[in-house]
């Protein structure tokens, strides 16, 4: 049977060699985000689904999917996909949250070279025919300091970086963390604010970061310091920041990721920080570069290979980790379901029932999903499977023979 691969954002090329590892691999490419019926009448047939971030995977999107098994996000979020949907549906979801951690890094401070020395105001007035030749409130990066809102990955890789170029670091996260190099954590969000010439927001998307930076953490701030997000469009409060800027509190800022986003290159990019020359203005590409992209290809590409091939889940949004080894008998039963009392019991008593002795057993759960690979001394009948498949609590399984 041909195993369906839909390939949506124009993804990387360098996803299509390790999915073809796959049996039957079949692989449709589109360059854009299709959307409403044309969404549904592609993934009619689809068993998995590679999408970036404009794609919207809500539940009626998944809904339409009856044959799919996981999803790609060939990026590091995934906001725009129903992730307790697609759990409920009993379809992975993998994302590349390691791929584009240079490449945003190398951004941010790309941008704190540019605010500190006014780059952006001095270029659009030289657009304009005028001459802004000073020194007037523009600096050296060496010697400042870089507040780190958010010390994960990008964050980490963010802060050595600065200090290899003579910046002092501080960081605050919710979470301990391990500094690295040399940098020092922050007692809270408003000590830091009160510390950094540049201040760089990596947190995530959730309640709590919602106007994280709002009039009054700007308010605190120092003044001439400069704010940077790459993180989440919704993490800034925009019309403080506009506020802020105008009546010249701040330096200048550098915003890559907006409350509202156009859908695509057709439509138009609203913004009041569009009045502001100092202000640096980008689309969303803290992570697109050519290297990023193409390591993202090949990271959730051999992630979504090793659940199809082995059953093994890594670094899954959705579901536990499972580690597997190889296959050892004659089939592995993958079986996704729901995490409660007796689920088990009753995959093993289907099994026994059909004469199949289990040869190993991998099980993990969490995010109230538990996922077991199984494997059995002979290869189970369809009869086998249609019946593993109707056990009470069963989001979804299916069937790896030995490659």
């Amino acid at each position: 049977m041909t195993l369906n691969i839909l390939l949506l954002e124009d993804i990387h090329a360098s996803a299509d060699p390790v999915l073809q590892a796959l049996p039957d691999a079949r692989i449709t490419r589109l360059r854009h985000a299709p959307e409403g019926d044309e969404l549904r009448r592609l993934l009619a047939d689809a068993d998995l689904l590679g999408v970036r971030s404009r794609t919207r995977l809500d539940a009626a999107a998944i809904a339409a999917a009856p044959r799919l098994r996981a999803v790609g996000a060939y990026c590091t979020g995934t906001n725009n996909i129903d992730l307790e949907a697609a759990s409920e549906r009993g379809v992975a979801v993998f994302n590349g949250p390691f791929s584009n951690t240079r490449s945003v890094a190398e951004l941010v401070i790309g941008h704190a070279i540019h605010l500190l020395r006014r780059v952006p105001e001095r270029q659009a007035a030289a657009r304009r025919g005028e001459w802004m030749k000073d020194a007037k409130r523009s600096n050296e990066i060496r010697g400042k300091t870089l507040g780190i809102v958010g010390y994960g990955k990008i964050g980490t890789q963010t802060g050595l970086l600065a200090e290899a170029i003579g910046m002092r670091v501080v960081f605050h996260d919710i979470e301990a963390r391990l500094p690295l190099g040399n940098a020092a954590p922050m007692p809270s969000l408003e000590t830091l604010l009160q510390e950094a010439d540049v201040v760089t927001l990596h947190v995530p998307q959730t309640p709590q970061t919602r106007h994280l930076i709002d009039a009054q953490r700007l308010a605190q701030m120092r003044e001439d310091a400069v704010l940077i997000n790459l993180a989440r469009g919704h993490a800034v409060d925009i019309d403080a920041l506009h506020a802020a800027l105008v009546e010249g509190r701040l330096r200048g800022a550098a915003i890559d990721v907006f409350p509202v986003e156009p859908a695509s290159a057709a439509h138009a990019f609203e913004s009041p920080l569009r009045a502001l020359d100092n202000v640096i203005l980008t689309p969303h590409v803290g992570g697109s570069t050519v290297e990023a992209q193409r390591n993202l290809g090949v990271e959730v590409s051999e992630k979504l290979r090793d659940y199809l091939l082995q059953g093994a889940v890594r670094g899954s949004v959705n579901l536990p980790e499972l580690g597997v080894g190889a296959v050892r008998g004659a089939a592995r039963v993958v079986h996704l379901h729901r995490d409660r009392p007796g689920v088990m019991s009753r995959i093993h008593a289907q099994l026994a029932g059909a004469g199949l002795n289990v040869t190993q057993l991998h099980l993990e759960t969490g995010r109230g999903v538990g996922v077991a690979a199984v494997d059995v001394s002979d290869r189970p009948t369809a009869e086998t499977l249609r019946a593993l498949a109707a056990v009470e609590g069963t989001l979804a399984s299916f069937l790896v023979m030995p490659g």
